[in-house]
């Protein structure tokens, strides 16, 4: 899993906003207080569930022709009605019996229309496939070198694509493997840059339902910025989104977070409460923003691995204690992650210092318009790989670090 490859120390962090946006001047925002919000979705207007009530103050309007959405936060310790659990409806995995149930390095997972759930195993090069109560079906893939196969340990991330097919892309080869709902291998390509250095190639991130990618390019580690683009549905050039904010060699840096909300792009750094949408065309169409106080982080606050050994962990920490400000970022993060639904809601994860953490992460959610509905909390030690109408699925680890793909009931 992604969260597996943490390193000893466990820092990440924000600077708090350090550009202005150039808006002419607006009336004043909203008192922070409630409002009455009913949101449609986003592609067919229609309203999925009741969300009429009580909803923190949001402000909207227009700047040259983008607009800019402001929110108030939600009361904190508040919760939005949406009910998740409480327990799996399925859970794949186990610490010993027949192999397609041992994972070893379950990367990432999506569900097909039919309700048939894909696993990809990166230590097999496997894509492996169960029915929708969680019983074996098959494999696709494998490891190798030809056709629909995976060189060994490369294997990504896994993505719906267009007709309820998939694709799945891999690190070493540099390529994109599409496959139909039946596990047939249809075409694979490769992403621009393919062969030379590392810097040089276009990462895919997310597949857009039109087919499209959205793809980063990294010219160097922590560099500071980083391109975003939109590859076509061969993996060629369609459009630049320009370059923007990234990690930089601090303790806490800020991410370059990327997500998808209905048919925009999301563009957002992170070290400003601020998710920035894209049209098709590189147009930034939308800014939505919501109330975030920053707070200044501390040497004391890095987080040293506490599963190392006591004659590691111990020096360490003393080290840690004496990094000078310098060295670590303005700010914490403002958010943590963000992910969209199959209804259009954009799911916005807040960022806890790594000594404050709590044990089930939590939410904003925002409606396809960019207002904000409320917190949600989602179970805790799940890395959620997709949000679907009515289910969260997502990875977990039971006793004995047993790797399980678990699918959550969401009521909305």
């Amino acid at each position: 899993m992604k969260t597996r490859l943490a390193a000893a120390l466990v820092a990440m962090g924000m600077l708090a906003c350090q550009e202005e946006s150039d808006e002419p001047d607006a009336a004043p925002p909203e008192t922070p207080g409630s409002a009455e919000v009913r949101s449609a979705d986003a592609q067919t207007g229609e309203y999925p569930f009741e969300v009429w009530g009580k909803l923190p103050a949001s402000e909207g309007r227009d700047s040259a022709g983008i607009r800019i959405v402001e929110n108030a936060s939600p009361e904190k310790g508040s919760r939005l009605h949406w009910v998740i659990g409480p327990e799996p409806d399925v859970s794949i995995g186990d610490i010993d019996g027949e192999d397609p149930y041992l994972f070893r390095y379950a990367w990432d997972a999506t569900r097909l229309s039919d309700g048939r759930i894909v696993v990809a195993d990166r230590s097999t090069s496997e894509l492996r496939v169960f029915d929708a109560a969680g019983v074996y079906l098959t494999k696709w893939g494998g490891q190798g070198e030809g056709p629909g196969e995976f060189p060994w340990a490369s294997l990504g991330d896994v993505e719906p694509w267009p007709g309820d097919s998939i694709v799945a892309w891999y690190a070493d080869a540099q390529t994109i493997a599409v496959f139909d709902s039946a596990g047939n291998f249809g075409r694979s390509f490769n992403r621009p840059g393919a062969g030379q250095r590392p810097g040089e190639v276009t990462r895919p991130e997310l597949v857009r339902r039109d087919g499209s990618i959205l793809a980063t390019l990294a010219r160097r580690e922590n560099a500071g910025t980083t391109e975003v683009r939109i590859l076509n549905g061969e993996g060629g050039l369609h459009m630049s989104l320009g370059d923007h904010r990234s990690r930089r060699a601090l303790y806490f840096s800020r991410e370059l977070k990327l997500g998808l909300w209905g048919d925009l792009a999301v563009v957002a750094p992170s070290d400003r409460y601020e998710l920035n949408a894209y049209a098709d065309d590189g147009t930034l169409v939308r800014i939505v923003r919501r109330e975030h106080v920053p707070r200044v982080p501390r040497a004391e606050d890095i987080l040293v691995n506490p599963g190392l050994r006591d004659e590691l962990r111990i020096p360490m920490e003393a080290e840690m204690l004496r990094v000078p400000q310098s060295k670590l970022e303005e700010a914490f993060p403002a958010f943590a992650e963000i992910m969209s639904d199959a209804a259009g809601y954009l799911w916005v994860r807040e960022y806890e210092p790594p000594k404050e953490a709590g044990p089930a992460p939590v939410w904003t959610v925002f409606s396809p318009e960019g207002r904000v509905l409320g917190f949600v909390e989602t179970p805790a030690g799940l890395k959620i790989y997709e949000i679907g109408a009515d289910y969260l699925l997502g990875h977990a680890e039971g006793e004995l670090d047993v790797e399980m793909i678990q699918l959550w009931p969401l009521v909305r």
